[in-house]
């Protein structure tokens, strides 16, 4: 989540890390977690490189923190409200979304040293760990870590603003993996095609989970009870909705 939401949420668009990937384990959520990536995802992720620009690399890079944020709000909500899409989605989709973007850092060796601009915190440095040993809801890019602290504290007034948390997330997900694929495509880097088609297609998924939550808790619109937020329309009733 990087652009399309940055004026209302992130103000971060600019800001891009290399690190990020990966969910802490201070979170309490219980550890039943299949980490296996579908096969044409690690065919992909094994493939041959791409020749990628600096702002596909930049790109690439901020893909990390963007599923570790998703995935670490969602933990953080589930111990709050023990609601079942947030575990579930953390540990089945996220956890794989997070899995899959750390294997393309890697695979493109993208340094963990960096020069960031706007950043209050040090450098964590996640390429290479595991995702049980990363801090849940830390980061070094301090748009992205005011962003988790926001959200987790609009989540936090209701098991229903919770929810609806759980839609912005992946609107802006689906918003930005649409460019980013644009990108990817226009430069021919199939590998980063195939995986950010991957990252996308659990979004819509939760995206559809999270409304079938609020339906299920009395509200009607589902995510579309949210409406339009500064530019954002969080109503999104063609995305593929997949049983």
């Amino acid at each position: 989540m990087k652009r399309n939401l940055v004026k209302n949420l992130w103000v971060a668009s600019a800001v891009l890390s290399m690190v990020g990937c990966g969910g802490g384990s201070s979170s309490g959520v219980e550890e039943i977690v299949t980490s296996d990536l579908p096969v044409e995802i690690v065919d992909t992720i094994d493939s041959p490189k791409s020749k990628l620009s600096q702002d596909l690399m930049n790109t690439l890079a901020y893909m990390g923190n963007e599923e570790r944020l998703a995935y670490d709000v969602y933990n953080a909500l589930y111990e709050q409200y023990g609601t079942e899409q947030f575990t579930k989605i953390a540990t089945n989709g996220e956890y794989k979304h997070i899995t899959a973007v750390q294997e393309l850092i890697q695979k493109y060796k993208l340094s963990d040293d960096v020069n960031f601009t706007n950043i209050d915190l040090p450098t964590l440095g996640y390429m290479n760990t595991n995702i049980e040993d990363m801090e849940a809801g830390t980061y070094d890019i301090a748009a992205i870590q005011k962003l988790y602290d926001d959200l987790v504290a609009q989540g936090s007034a209701s098991e229903i603003d919770a929810l609806k948390v759980g839609c912005i997330i992946e609107v802006v997900d689906v918003n930005d993996l649409n460019r980013d694929i644009a990108l990817a495509e226009s430069e021919g880097a199939t590998d980063i095609v195939t995986v950010f088609n991957f990252l996308r297609d659990g979004s819509y998924k939760h995206y559809w989970a999270f409304d079938k939550g609020l339906k299920n808790k009395g509200i009607v619109d589902g995510c579309c009870s949210l409406g339009m937020i500064e530019g954002v329309d969080y109503c999104q009733p063609d995305y593929p909705n997949t049983k």
